[in-house]
């Protein structure tokens, strides 16, 4: 077993153990009513995406999200909150460093030895959900799901999904496939963006992912009888139909978001394995991204 299957296996348990923990990093965590942007890099952009939706959402307050590299100086945040599985990521500390003194900043991260410690004014530490393959997979959805308890999102019913995601079997042939669309809407694009992503990693295949109702808008024409079109949460009106007069196959999410992005991490270590390649070890890819000055 590679360690990312050993890795997302663990996920129930981690996100049982965040959501306990959600009411007493309080906190640290954004009040209702600041302005709040989430940032992260890679996978921990997309969950900061995912997380910046639920929360505005919940009505907790204006949120948004932005990959690190990309953060708007100019605009007046009450809180900074960054994801960083490694706490060692380059553009996150420059930006943490950046907004010091004037913005409050919230770091959550799986390492408590990182320098991200030292730059945040609140560090949540989430070792227990620390990974050592290359892609991530338990850190980012337990960091997602002590976020979503915090604004009062999570239930129990993701836990026991999690587990049917890891129980049942993937849909026949699938490995097959040689295209992989994936689909949401609201705070489940970001979720759709990372399982993209993990295709992409793991098992070096071409895949993609939008908000549902964008998919009409000319993503749709390259779909055929080798694409797999994965929608994550309730679909809109009529699309399933669509893609299926394509050819393509519709996978529809039946359980929690979170647990269907789990299905499509093991699909990205299945096509990987039927492709004998590692990922543990995708090509051109490290741990963290630390940049030389």
């Amino acid at each position: 077993m590679t360690h990312v299957e050993d890795e997302l296996r663990g996920q129930p348990e981690c996100w049982a153990r965040a959501a306990a923990e959600a009411e007493r990093h309080g906190g640290a965590l954004p009040r209702p009513g600041e302005r709040v942007a989430v940032v992260g890099c890679g996978t921990s952009y997309f969950m900061a995406r995912s997380a910046a939706a639920l929360r505005e959402d919940a009505g907790h307050g204006e949120t948004d999200a932005f990959p690190a590299s990309e953060f708007p100086y100019r605009r007046a945040y009450d809180r900074v909150v960054a994801l960083t599985r490694s706490g060692t990521t380059t553009e996150v500390l420059d930006l943490l460093g950046r907004v010091r003194g004037r913005t409050r900043t919230t770091a959550i991260t799986a390492d408590p030895d990182s320098p991200v410690t030292d730059a945040a004014d609140e560090v949540i530490v989430l070792d227990y959900a620390d990974e050592r393959s290359v892609v991530q997979t338990r850190f980012a959805t337990t960091a997602l799901t002590l976020l979503r308890a915090h604004a009062g999102r999570h239930t129990d019913a993701a836990v026991a999904d999690a587990r049917t995601a890891l129980a049942d079997d993937l849909p026949e042939r699938l490995t097959d496939r040689t295209q992989f669309t994936f689909l949401g809407r609201g705070w489940t694009v970001g979720l759709a963006d990372e399982a993209a992503l993990k295709m992409r990693e793991a098992s070096l295949s071409w895949a993609e992912s939008y908000p549902a109702m964008e998919y009409r808008h000319g993503p749709v024409s390259v779909t055929t009888r080798t694409t797999v079109t994965w929608m994550f949460g309730a679909p809109p009106k009529g699309l399933a139909e669509q893609v299926g007069r394509t050819g393509g196959l519709w996978i529809a999410g039946k359980l929690d978001p979170l647990a269907e992005l789990v299905r499509a991490q093991r699909l990205a270590v299945a096509v990987a394995a039927a492709r004998g390649l590692d990922p543990d070890r995708p090509r051109h890819l490290t741990r963290s991204v630390i940049l030389t000055p």
